[in-house]
């Protein structure tokens, strides 16, 4: 690879100027960009209708940056957890999730994380890297393909939720979605597409700016500011108050309903003194909110909140003319469920496992 270009960071228009400066036709180029983005080729040998000689100059100019899948276990529930390396051994995980009204892939924008959740096993690693937006494309081609060739239903969602800080790798992130909803990339609807974040406020605010089409949510989880301290790190330099704000901007620029994700926890965030302050937090913008059960793990501090509590919970929400879903969680037998990345998957080793001291 040394001295190659990665040819899936360029855009069309520099792919273009590439191949003009090559000598070749602009529709070799325009060629060549569907078959990375809409037919998800990872050779140049797979380009058939271009020449061999072509094929043997791109392939001596450039690489194409790809994931390779480690392992794949299948849940009771149908739910897909996959285990991708990149550079050869550094693991992160994506996973297709099936219900009766949706097909959902959850994936991953980097190899582990910053942020030290303290409910996330995800949090427990070092952050290794970003990944590129060909390695992020590169999940959704893969779980749209189990969808469609295990479940013969076509890939309706997106969620930026598996592992990592969609906004600590900005541009990567971005890029991936605008191949995702190109015609001349897998041509999704940016409505389909959610993006997840822990709460980085001159981010969000970017996201504003940049008027992004596809969705935001905020992982809350707690609405005062001690509470949140106390299980989300990031909340100590981008306080409630802060984010509120930036939420705020955003709506205004983008006119887009804001998701609160509450994973509920047994005796720390499960009262109704905490529902009372959750609603009076989303007043800062039009939203919805998802409680989320929480799913154990190892050697975890929080249990998971009792069924009534969480029942009285949304119901003391939706008395404030909120929109609530409670979300029950899939995959937890083999520990793909929300926060459970990472936590154990048969290719990773405990030995191959970097985490934090």
């Amino acid at each position: 690879m040394q001295g190659k270009i990665n040819i899936r960071n360029l855009s069309l228009d520099e792919l273009l100027i590439q191949f003009s400066e090559l000598g070749e036709k602009s529709f070799r180029a325009k060629q060549v960009f569907e078959w990375l983005w809409k037919k998800n080729a990872h050779t140049f040998e797979e380009m058939t209708n271009l020449g061999i000689g072509l094929r043997e100059k791109l392939d001596n100019l450039f690489f194409i940056d790809n994931i390779t899948l480690k392992d794949q276990q299948i849940s009771k529930d149908k739910t897909i957890k996959c285990a991708f390396a990149v550079d050869e051994n550094k693991i992160m995980e994506g996973v297709l999730i099936p219900t009766s009204s949706r097909m959902t892939a959850c994936i991953s924008s980097q190899v582990g994380c910053s942020l030290s959740c303290t409910f996330c096993a995800t949090g427990r690693l070092k952050l290794l890297r970003n990944l590129t937006s060909g390695e992020i494309f590169d999940q959704v081609a893969y779980l749209k393909n189990q969808a469609e060739s295990r479940y013969q239903t076509p890939l309706t969602n997106i969620v930026y939720m598996g592992m990592g800080e969609p906004l600590l790798n900005y541009k990567n992130v971005l890029n991936s979605i605008n191949h995702i909803c190109s015609e001349q990339g897998l041509g999704m609807s940016p409505k389909r597409i959610t993006v997840s974040t822990a709460g980085i406020a001159k981010m969000i605010r970017k996201l504003g700016d940049d008027q992004v089409k596809f969705n935001l949510a905020l992982s809350l989880h707690a609405a005062n500011d001690a509470k949140r301290n106390k299980i989300m790190e990031i909340n100590e330099s981008n306080n409630l108050e802060e984010l509120a704000e930036a939420l705020k901007y955003f709506h205004e620029m983008t006119n887009t309903r804001i998701t609160f994700e509450y994973i509920i926890f047994k005796d720390f965030n499960d009262s109704i003194d905490d529902a009372r302050e959750l609603a009076n937090f989303a007043k800062c913008v039009p939203c919805k909110i998802n409680i989320i059960e929480y799913n154990p793990i190892e050697n975890g501090e929080f249990q998971q909140a009792e069924a009534k509590k969480v029942d009285d919970f949304a119901q003391f929400l939706e008395s404030k003319n909120l929109i609530v879903n409670v979300r029950r969680s899939r995959g937890k037998d083999i520990d793909a469920a929300c926060g459970q990345l990472a936590n154990r998957n048969k290719a990773i080793s405990p030995d191959e496992r970097i985490f934090k001291a």
